[in-house]
């Protein structure tokens, strides 16, 4: 293990789920890679690998939906990171419904924003969409608080970089 990867690993973060949608095609995945990155005006980065077939949904979508799950929401956090959308209908295996610009919002997040795509950075193996927040919901306050970087450490991706 370089220096590097020994200090990440220190490192725990809340992991997200990310979804796009394209006319009829929706996609989405587990994101490990995210933050606010400007108070005023408000915006987020969320970073997708380039293997995923989210990454290719959402180089075209114009609006993306950032889940925050819930601590006990590992479920999902398999669904989104284990399995890849080339094989499976993971919106087919969970409860959802269609959010702004038709992007598919899951009724388990405890809270979720759908942000505008304004930009997008392609700075190695993942590219990070720069994300201006339009719509948030807070659908449940948990004591447990969110699902985080180390409580998926056991989940192989479903597209290993």
């Amino acid at each position: 293990m370089g220096q590097f990867d020994a200090f990440s690993a220190l490192l725990d973060y809340p992991v997200y789920i990310v979804s796009a949608a394209v006319g009829d095609e929706r996609a989405g995945c587990l994101v490990g890679f995210a933050g606010q990155n400007s108070l005023h005006p408000p915006r987020f980065t969320v970073w997708i690998s380039k293997a995923n077939r989210t990454y290719t949904v959402a180089s075209r979508s114009r609006v993306l939906v950032v889940h925050l799950l819930p601590a006990h929401r590992h479920d999902l956090a398999e669904l989104f990171g284990a399995r890849t959308g080339d094989h499976v209908d993971k919106f087919a295996a969970t409860a959802w419904v269609p959010g702004p610009g038709g992007v598919p919002v899951l009724t388990g997040a405890m809270a979720w924003f759908a942000g505008h795509v304004l930009d997008r950075a392609d700075w190695g193996d993942h590219v990070g969409f720069l994300l201006a927040p339009f719509d948030t919901t807070t659908t449940s306050h948990t004591s447990g608080g969110p699902l985080t970087f180390h409580d998926v450490k056991d989940i192989d991706a479903g597209h290993p970089a």
